[in-house]
């Protein structure tokens, strides 16, 4: 029992896929800046049209333009 310690690597199988793992990490920063983007955008314009008087359109409206601001930003 105590011969059969391993001495190779643990992972003998095919080659990583850099590019891919690549594409894969940059779609994942992408992804989770436009969620950061959005979510910010939505949570301020629930605010305004909530406590500061803003209404149900005033708030749209706020949260469409604060997601071009995020994307010209971004």
């Amino acid at each position: 029992m105590a011969d059969n310690h391993p001495t190779g690597p643990a992972e003998t199988g095919a080659d990583m896929d850099y590019a891919e793992h690549e594409r894969t990490f940059s779609m994942f920063l992408s992804m989770s800046k436009w969620i950061v983007i959005l979510s910010v955008a939505l949570l301020i314009s629930m605010a305004f049209g909530f406590f500061a008087g803003g209404g149900l359109f005033g708030g749209i409206i706020l949260f469409i333009v604060l997601t071009i601001i995020g994307y010209f930003l971004a």
